[in-house]
């Protein structure tokens, strides 16, 4: 009897787990209800693009930044079955900061999301927009949401973990060397 009621209480968790992540900003809601013949793609955000400093002048000062950007967390829905592509959506979480040489309520960044071919090419890659509102504050945040990713399968043996979306920030040459050098400014950390 105790080991249908651990069983029971296992089931009735699961359910409230997917009941509560069905309702969550509608994540996963316009993909379709079959099982998925395999795994989704992993997803991430690219480590050396995760982070993006804009300083105002020549020198990386922390009394230069105009503004930063980073990717905090990175979430992939999925769905396919039989022979068909997989339909994917990717929520992406950013924290943004606004230094002391940022001047505007409102600041662009431009981010890309990458289909690629587990650990080979890059098969698909996009460029999306999103808009930071400081509202007289020094940081934010805001959650994106990219739907309808379609990645090819060429049958039903090729399952989602031969693919891979990676999510990164469009960065300049100078912004990828600071990123790769592993400097960083925390704006929340203090002067």
């Amino acid at each position: 009897m105790g080991a249908l009621f651990r069983a029971i209480s296992l089931l009735a968790g699961a359910i409230s787990v997917l009941v509560a992540c069905s309702s969550n900003s509608g994540i996963g809601a316009a993909l379709d209800e079959r099982r998925n013949a395999g795994p989704c793609p992993t997803v991430g955000a690219l480590y050396e693009t995760s982070r993006i400093i804009e300083f105002e002048g020549e020198e990386e000062l922390y009394t230069n930044i105009a503004y930063t950007g980073e990717i905090s967390d990175v979430r992939l829905f999925c769905r396919y079955a039989d022979d068909e592509p997989i339909i994917a959506e990717v929520e992406v979480d950013f924290a943004f900061g606004k230094g002391p040489e940022g001047a505007d309520r409102y600041h662009e960044y431009t981010y890309f999301v990458a289909v690629m071919r587990r650990n080979t090419r890059v098969l698909n890659r996009e460029t999306f927009t999103v808009r930071a509102d400081f509202r007289g504050k020094s940081v934010a945040a805001l959650q994106d949401l990219v739907g309808r990713i379609e990645i090819p399968r060429v049958d039903d043996t090729i399952s989602g973990a031969n693919f891979e979306v990676l999510v990164g920030f469009e960065l300049t040459d100078a912004q990828l060397r600071f990123n790769q050098d592993g400097k960083r400014f925390r704006l929340d950390a203090g002067g």
